[in-house]
């Protein structure tokens, strides 16, 4: 299973829009500081480089909010004030919530409806169904980021919402980009012109391939979405535990019970045996105390992993020693 959930196929007719307009409502300061970033001098890409990659290292990838049934919505000032108190989100959260900090940092912010796919013949479909928030910036004329991959005053693609993908911006256009030891791609998206599909390291192996589309959209284009994938009995996001988060180096995933991190030497994977190593993964891997979790959700949360855990094992024992091989390669399986 990948970081993201599996497709959900519906018809979702959203409301084109303009850039993303800052937003009075956002903490600014406390996301920031989460950030562990002053404001930038200038809305250029050296900052935008600088703040993705803080933001993929401190802001986890995770779901825990649906794993405690408690439920979000899309918005970000919403997703921002509980990235501020120290937590993480999901694609919605958290492209959601850096699209309207940049916007209010004097960035244009362009959001767009994505899907990730994983069947090779899903690949260029012309249908996109939404799973997936993307964002687009374009950055003032000025310096490019310090590795020289930017293109000063160019337009980037955005993404702190995948997962485990990627740790810097991408240049919009056609290209290969190495961060660390993996190598993603950009290309032009056949089924939809104008459109764009990123190309994850197969190495990685949570998914191979995200689509997005060029027209810009309201956040309320998501919301729908995010009320089947929050909800839903056959979403990943539901089925099972998901905390995600990528330095310069290395992807850490924990999906269930089941933690991966693959760096330059491979996957490397292990079973969390207890409730207490597994909380303090969480705490120590991801910056996520729960502080706001009792004792009592967290016996209920442990035992919900613990039940999702057993039907994998399940699954594991009535595959064949080929598929069970493959599956090990994924630092998302679980």
């Amino acid at each position: 299973m990948s970081v993201h959930s599996p497709t959900l196929r519906s018809v979702t007719t959203p409301t084109l829009t303009g850039p993303v307009r800052p937003d009075p409502r956002a903490d600014v300061e406390g996301y920031l500081a989460r950030l562990g970033l002053s404001r930038p001098a200038r809305p250029d890409a050296a900052w935008l480089y600088a703040a993705h990659r803080a933001h993929m290292a401190r802001v986890p990838y995770e779901n825990l909010e649906i794993q405690l049934e408690r439920p979000t919505t899309v918005d970000p000032a919403e997703s921002i004030a509980r990235i501020a108190r120290g937590r993480g989100g999901y694609c919605f959260h958290l492209n959601g919530a850096f699209g309207t900090l940049l916007a209010c940092l004097g960035y244009r912010v362009t959001r767009h409806l994505g899907e990730v796919r994983g069947n090779l013949d899903e690949w260029d479909l012309p249908e996109l169904t939404i799973n997936h928030q993307v964002l687009v910036v374009r950055c003032e004329d000025g310096e490019s980021d310090e590795s020289g991959e930017g293109d000063a005053g160019g337009e980037y693609f955005v993404d702190c919402g995948l997962g485990d993908a990627p740790f810097e911006p991408m240049p919009l256009k056609a290209g290969e980009s190495v961060q660390g030891p993996f190598r993603y791609r950009l290309e032009p998206w056949a089924g939809h012109p104008g459109g764009w599909r990123f190309v994850h390291d197969p190495r990685s192996a949570s998914f191979p391939t995200m689509v997005f589309a060029p027209e810009p959209v309201e956040v309320s284009a998501f919301a729908a979405a995010h009320e089947r994938l929050s909800t839903a009995p056959d979403s990943g996001f539901v089925q099972a535990a998901i905390a995600a988060r990528r330095d310069a180096e290395a992807v850490e995933v924990l999906r269930g019970r089941v933690f991966t991190r693959i760096d330059a030497a491979g996957p490397a994977r292990r079973i969390v045996d207890s409730l207490a190593e597994w909380y303090e993964m969480l705490a120590d891997v991801y910056g996520l105390e729960l502080r706001d979790a009792d004792a009592a959700a967290r016996e209920r949360l442990w035992a919900r992993v613990s039940r999702a855990h057993e039907v994998w094992l399940a699954q594991q024992s009535q595959q064949s020693p080929q598929e069970t091989a493959a599956e090990a390669k994924s630092p998302a399986a679980s």
